[in-house]
């Protein structure tokens, strides 16, 4: 692929024996509220019993806190490893995080897959890698039209080495495949407005990530190779350093807490899992407000969301989802 990456900034977080605060750790929510207060100990206090038994929610804010080293020293490698442990959870927020560092990392064909998810749902740096990747024609098949709509949305969203890539492709990319590409942009902006910002009913607390400006590392985004099939080489282009995160802000964690979810369906097909709950969350504000979770189960994708307290709430929102046309169990995890 013609993509050149800077090298890793390296970010060596000390080793901090953490010293637990608390007797009883409440839950997620109540580390949600200790982290907007500005107390980053109490809420890394509350999430780090919780992520050691496996909730996912709490990998991802936990995650969240080494990625910003807030509360923690900043330690990207032990980020990634929360974000994957959430990941192969379901979570959707955490596969993006997952995803988008394996890329920076350089392991490029093992994020791919996380980068193709987060981009069709919204997510705007993953729109502009996997952009990238249509129209070079590597790390996943050459598709102009669909590289332009991915590139636009993402330019759309304000990421200036979208725009960049934009200007570069409209001298390749003939004029009917762009017009395609700018009618599948506003379909896909159309089917991931749920997905991309939860609705103002949707019952999570801001972010820690939106309580205060995010301090990643620097990050290195792929450039288009501008050169059409079949071409002779020509000089590489400069690439393009992102100073700053993209402006689209980092999903927040969820302010919820318990064993329950709803599972809304079953499916062989992982991209119809995702379709059902674009579907349903843009129809129903109030499975809108639950985190989404993916689990795989065998051949199948099994779509739940939560969590909830009680089987009681649980069996509430099934109600709710089966008026709305879904099927719909409560599930203890």
């Amino acid at each position: 692929m013609r993509v050149i990456m800077m090298g890793r900034t390296g970010l060596v977080g000390a080793v901090m024996a953490a010293s637990l605060a608390f007797a009883a750790h409440a839950g997620v929510p109540e580390g949600v509220a200790a982290w907007q207060n500005g107390d980053y100990a109490r809420a890394i206090a509350e999430w780090q019993p919780l992520a050691d038994a496996g909730d996912a929610d709490a990998q991802f804010n936990l995650g969240q806190a080494y990625k910003l080293g807030r509360g923690v020293p900043q330690d990207m490698e032990r980020a990634l490893d929360l974000f994957g442990s959430a990941a192969r959870s379901g979570h959707l927020q955490a596969e993006a995080n997952y995803g988008l560092i394996q890329f920076q990392n350089g392991n490029r064909e093992e994020a791919m897959p996380y980068i193709i998810s987060a981009a069709e749902r919204g997510e705007v740096r993953a729109q502009y890698i996997y952009g990238t990747a249509l129209f070079n024609g590597d790390l996943a098949p050459r598709d102009w039209p669909r590289a332009y709509a991915m590139m636009t949305n993402a330019a759309a969203a304000g990421l200036p080495q979208a725009t960049a890539s934009i200007e570069q492709m409209n001298e390749y990319i003939p004029l009917e495949q762009r017009q395609e590409g700018e009618r599948m942009a506003e379909r896909f902006a159309g089917t991931q407005v749920a997905a991309a910002s939860p609705p103002p009913s949707a019952a999570p607390a801001p972010a820690p990530v939106a309580a205060t400006p995010p301090q990643p590392a620097p990050q290195t985004y792929p450039q288009p190779d501008p050169r059409p099939q079949p071409a002779p080489p020509v000089r590489q282009p400069a690439p393009v350093v992102a100073e700053t995160p993209a402006p689209a802000p980092t999903p927040a964690p969820a302010a919820r807490s318990g064993n329950w979810r709803v599972q809304l369906g079953s499916f062989r097909q992982r991209s119809n899992a995702e379709n059902h709950w674009r579907n349903l969350s843009a129809r129903v504000s109030q499975i809108a407000a639950l985190q989404p979770y993916l689990v795989t189960a065998g051949p199948y994708t099994r779509l739940q969301a939560g969590p909830f307290a009680t089987r009681s709430e649980a069996n509430s929102m099934c109600s709710v989802a089966r008026s709305a046309g879904s099927d719909c169990i409560a599930t203890q995890r």
